[in-house]
């Protein structure tokens, strides 16, 4: 089972995981919420948690696209986007925008937030 680890206090955050539950038909995927429930099975701290997305795939700790990648692969409809992000190149390429996102993600907590 792929452990996720999001933030329940971000708006955003909430709509992307709203549509991952849906789309988890299987119940492959466990979700935390870290604003709520708290990391208390993750090995690193909830301020890193809180500013960058993680995931537990078996015994791996991932972050950022890689993490995303991930819970791409746990749901069959996204799986294929997931294995094509297992590419080296394209994973770069998903961080970086992933980074990029981090930078707008307060004024878009903002937004959906008024």
């Amino acid at each position: 089972m792929l452990t996720v680890w999001y933030d329940g206090s971000c708006p955003l955050c909430v709509r992307e995981i709203a549509l991952m539950r849906r789309l988890d038909r299987a119940g492959r995927i466990r979700f935390t919420d870290v604003a709520k429930d708290g990391p208390a099975d993750c090995p690193i701290d909830r301020s890193a948690l809180l500013a960058r997305f993680h995931a537990r795939e078996g015994d791996r700790l991932l972050s950022g696209a890689e993490a995303f990648a991930a819970m791409w692969r746990a749901i069959p409809l996204l799986r294929p986007l997931g294995l094509l992000a297992r590419n080296r190149q394209v994973l770069a390429l998903l961080e970086r925008a992933y980074v990029r996102f981090l930078v707008v993600r307060p004024r878009l907590q903002r937004l959906l937030a008024s």
